[in-house]
């Protein structure tokens, strides 16, 4: 997989990108409450990004500004995210309506998702208490930052939706996710890519996630894009989250017939609405057991993307969607 594109939409908003300032008089802006307003420091004239955060909340009226998208956040030479978060933290208070928040929508043009420098993003959840969604996109940024993408548990009252977006996402990263008090959250997902990119999450970190409870109101769970996406899956067959799920992601990884049989021997799924295996390495004979499993039961079941091992001197190589 590639971020070829920009969001369109985000938060159920059309993305709308801040464009270089113009004389006075000649700009026309949509509503601040209208659209998803993505910030790019190469859109607005390579602006560094504190003159374009500047320029932002002089020209749109902060108050009704319901969602956030960073784009790329450098106007010359990759550099660290937390000078920019830092900036949008310190201005939390102008900002009471902000209910979204995207941070990289970055295209692999641009920097490639292993290379993106991010940092401790905790403040984000500590500044902005009614925020209802939090993406991430990046991982530990192979050591180019001052500090790798990192999160503290904290509570959060109305946080419904969390992603990280990542080739390799650290395992502390996922036991602080774990460890947070999320009462409302509906929808988790985690790219949790490979170990050659920092993505050194086990099973075991995953395990209260899958112990339920955690997460009351859990309707959605996606452990993708893993290097050990058969491991995960024996885990889920048995994972009491399951029952209070109704969609569930193993996609994006390296699942093979042993992760789907696992799945089809463990506890019963076909309460789930959909199920999302794409990007996998099933053999015909397994994918046509999950499919007659799954569709006698109307649960959606998405097969597609099946992968072709590489071989390299007589082994072969099972790769995730997203990496470098």
């Amino acid at each position: 997989m590639t971020f070829a594109d920009h969001f369109e939409t985000f938060h159920a908003l059309p993305v709308f990108t801040l464009p270089e300032m113009r004389e006075p008089g000649e700009e026309k802006l949509p509503d601040a409450d209208a659209v998803a307003w993505r910030l790019d420091c190469y859109e607005a004239g390579e602006l560094p990004f504190d003159e374009l955060w500047r320029s932002f909340t002089d020209r749109v009226p902060s108050t009704d500004v319901r969602a956030l998208v960073i784009g790329p956040w450098w106007d010359d030479e990759y550099s660290d995210l937390r000078p920019a978060l830092e900036l949008m933290v310190a201005d939390a208070e102008r900002f009471p309506a902000l209910r979204a928040l995207f941070l990289a929508d970055v295209t692999g043009e641009e920097c490639e998702i292993s290379w993106l420098q991010l940092t401790d993003v905790t403040p984000v959840l500590e500044a902005f208490p009614q925020l209802e969604e939090f993406g991430v996109r990046g991982g530990d940024s192979q050591g180019l930052g001052e500090e790798p993408l990192s999160l503290r548990p904290v509570r959060h009252e109305a946080l419904r939706v969390l992603r990280f977006e990542s080739g390799g996402l650290p395992g502390q990263v996922v036991r602080a996710v774990g460890a947070c008090e999320l009462p409302a959250l509906e929808h988790l997902e985690l790219w949790l890519g490979v170990s050659q990119y920092g993505g050194d999450t086990t099973v075991a970190d995953l395990a209260p996630l899958l112990a339920g409870g955690r997460f009351p109101a859990l309707r959605h769970l996606g452990l993708q894009d893993s290097e050990l996406q058969d491991e995960i899956a024996a885990a889920v067959a048995s994972a009491p989250v399951v029952a209070q799920l109704e969609s569930l992601s193993l996609s994006m990884g390296a699942l093979t017939d042993t992760g789907a049989e696992a799945l089809l021997e463990g506890q019963p799924l076909t309460h789930l609405k959909r199920l999302d295996l794409h990007h996998h390495f099933l053999s015909e004979a397994v994918a046509d057991r999950v499919h007659a499993a799954f569709d006698s039961a109307g649960t959606e079941v998405d097969l597609s993307e099946h992968q072709t091992p590489h071989r390299w001197r007589d082994e072969e190589w099972r790769y995730v969607a997203v990496s470098e």
